[in-house]
């Protein structure tokens, strides 16, 4: 069975179909499917020594970006879109899958015309509770719908359209505080802050999160994805808070480009509170772990929809959400402390983390797979 698997370029759409690839070896395993070949294509690249190790070949897709607003690169994409899709009409008169998944995105437009061509299955996933362009168009030849948040059901056809949460890696699950405590060199016993700016950090929230550091410290330790890009600056300016601090605390924060799955499951287990943005991936992160979080929404992202995401995490009670435009030092400080200092906010925090997460996403998506690909 030749399997595709489409998404754009964000951590947002690389980890849940990391998730689902890994569902279906599980799934080719247990079933003893004799052959299973798995490819992610789109504009993505994670390298070649990851994808060797998830049994996964890649393949790019030439495709240009769907502006919401006016810019002369839009005529210039129009053309890359074109040839994205000529080279996928030819990838699947050759080569066609048996099945495809997407993400949705404008990364994996040019393979979805193909795809309606030559009726090769589809299956759809919008991880947002406000459905992108490119999910929405498809779910009219799709043959179903998976999302996320059920704000998003209003968009799709009912009938074929399942409610599933978003996929998350397994490996995220578990952890303990003896590693943890290891891991980043924390101390025992201090409530313990976990920052998530997304897989390329947030730099409003990076500033943030510095202006507070001295009077945090005081109280909490911090463990802080700055992002890749992020990272060397807000380190800089950390060391130059850090060292007018008293030696005492100064060692609480730690700060790191990234966070690997080890990294990130102990860091998560350990925490007492999660400030994250509001992109699904990490909320859906965050409720798998059943952690009280502060979520800060995006407010460049398209069509809202972190905005919209955030507020229908809160709805389960798991959350308090704080605006960027409100995103003042004191504010940060006070919603941090707020859930620290009191037991029952915590606490009911995380019974609606846990009444909202679904850890089971990937593999619902992974056996759907497998049954419209066998054509079962």
């Amino acid at each position: 069975m030749k399997i595709t698997l489409l998404g754009g370029g964000t951590g947002g759409h690389f980890y849940p179909l990391i998730a689902i690839a890994r569902e279906l070896k599980n799934i080719k395993n247990e079933e003893h499917i004799v052959q299973m070949n798995i490819t992610l294509a789109g504009d993505i690249y994670p390298g070649e020594e990851l994808l060797r190790s998830e049994e996964m070949s890649f393949r790019r897709v030439s495709a240009g970006k769907f502006r919401r607003y006016f810019s002369l690169l839009n005529m210039l994409d129009i053309f890359k879109t074109l040839l994205g899709i000529f080279k996928e009409f030819w990838h699947y008169t050759t080569d066609p899958p048996d099945i495809i998944f997407s993400k949705g995105g404008y990364a994996s437009f040019p393979s979805l015309v193909a795809a309606r061509l030559y009726k090769i299955p589809v299956i759809i996933h919008e991880s947002d509770a406000v459905p992108g362009i490119v999910n929405k168009w498809t779910a009219r030849f799709a043959e179903r719908v998976a999302i996320a948040f059920p704000e998003a059901v209003e968009y799709f056809p009912k009938e074929k359209t399942a409610l599933v949460g978003n996929p998350i890696r397994r490996s995220l699950l578990g952890g303990s505080i003896e590693e943890a405590l290891d891991i980043f060199n924390l101390e025992e016993g201090i409530p313990t802050i976990l920052i998530l700016g997304g897989s390329q950090g947030a730099e409003a929230l990076n500033n943030t999160v510095l202006s507070a550091l001295g009077d945090l410290l005081v109280s909490v330790q911090i463990i802080h994805q700055a992002g890749p890009k992020l990272y060397k600056a807000v380190a800089n300016e950390a060391m130059v808070i850090l060292d007018r601090l008293d030696k005492n605390i100064k060692n609480r924060y730690h700060v790191y480009p990234f966070l690997y799955e080890a990294e990130l499951r102990n860091a998560a287990y350990i925490s007492d509170v999660i400030v994250s943005r509001a992109g699904a991936g990490g909320i859906f992160e965050i409720a798998a772990w059943g952690k009280p979080s502060i979520i800060i929404p995006l407010p460049s992202s398209a069509g809202d929809h972190q905005r919209e995401n955030a507020y229908s995490y809160a709805r389960s009670g798991a959350c308090e959400i704080l605006e960027q435009n409100n995103l003042t030092t004191h504010l940060f400080q006070s919603h941090i402390m707020k859930i620290v200092d009191n037991k029952e906010v915590a606490e009911k925090m995380k019974r609606g983390a846990q009444s909202f997460a679904k850890i089971d996403a990937a593999k619902r998506v992974a056996k759907e797979i497998v049954r419209l690909g066998t054509h079962e």
